[in-house]
């Protein structure tokens, strides 16, 4: 009999994992796949960003705030939840823009970053890994250190440890494709026709167009019935989320109707593999996996 699948997704920060790819790991997770969330970072750096929410913080209460939001959308989930225990670097802004904090996560050599990742991935033994593209999916330094750390660990874990541990191979890497142009294009113009301010317009107005990122969405996991439980750990995160803001303005059946799926990249595979998809899953299912 085939072993269980397991899916793990890296992430930089608590809330990333409500806002990329949670309707699909809420799915597998009901099908009886098991979903590991890893976080990177605290978020003990990140903006308080729900207008509505009267907290005078210090960077170590919000740290505890977040791990609190955090354990609270893996239970809406019903996903898994590590730790890396990184600090989170912060969005450096401003002309010249200010050095990281010494020690921060995307300040570190990228060897000490990874090597939590790669015990990890030994020891949990993910079939299918996601997380973010080259650019970060934005360009937030944890963003796209998360990144590194990803690629890197799952090419350290395939070889054995020094200390004999076998290694493991991950079958297939995918990078989210939340929001891609078509995607937008199409809420937007649903949107305008259902008579609803729509809250990408700006967005649309302000999209640099990328060429080659033209057909990277390879595959589209069907997971409309699930948006709910995606909005509900968003929300969670209470001191990141705005609840009257853009990422709840269209009603949930038109969201479904428009666009029913989330969307990824098949970055890697080490199985065969032909695209398009509608399964992260696909060529695993039916063969023989190691438990």
């Amino acid at each position: 009999m085939p072993g269980p699948l397991r899916l793990m997704a890296v992430h930089a920060h608590p809330d990333d994992e409500s806002s990329k790819g949670a309707a699909s790991a809420a799915r597998y997770v009901r099908e009886g796949i098991s979903v590991l969330v890893v976080t990177c970072t605290g978020g003990e750096r990140g903006d308080v960003l729900n207008p509505g929410l009267d907290l005078t913080h210090t960077p170590d209460g919000l740290a505890v705030l977040r791990r609190l939001e955090m354990a609270r959308a893996a239970e809406i989930l019903a996903v898994d939840h590590t730790w890396l225990g990184f600090e989170d670097s912060g969005y450096p802004e401003g002309d010249p823009k200010p050095p990281l904090p010494q020690g921060c996560f995307a300040q570190l050599p990228l060897a000490v970053a990874t090597a939590p990742l790669t015990a990890l991935i030994r020891s949990y033994r993910p079939h299918v890994v996601t997380t973010y593209d080259e650019h970060g999916g934005y360009p937030h330094p944890d963003h796209i250190r998360t990144h590194e750390v990803t690629i890197a660990a799952i090419e350290d874990a395939a070889r054995p440890a020094s200390d004999g541990v076998v290694g493991w191979q991950v079958s297939k890497l995918y990078y989210h494709m939340t929001f891609h142009k078509p995607k937008l294009v199409a809420l937007h113009e649903a949107a305008l026709a259902s008579g609803i301010d729509s809250p990408y317009e700006e967005w649309l107005a302000n999209w640099e167009d990328r060429p080659h990122d033209a057909d990277r969405v390879t595959t589209r996991v069907p997971c409309a019935e699930f948006f709910g439980l995606r909005d509900d750990a968003l929300r969670a995160h209470a001191s990141q989320i705005d609840p009257a803001g853009r990422w709840f303005s269209l009603p949930l059946d038109l969201q479904a109707q428009v666009w029913p799926t989330e969307d990824y990249q098949l970055a890697r595979a080490w199985i065969p593999a032909t695209v398009p998809e509608d399964d992260l899953f696909s060529g695993l299912r039916n063969a023989e996996s190691e438990s």
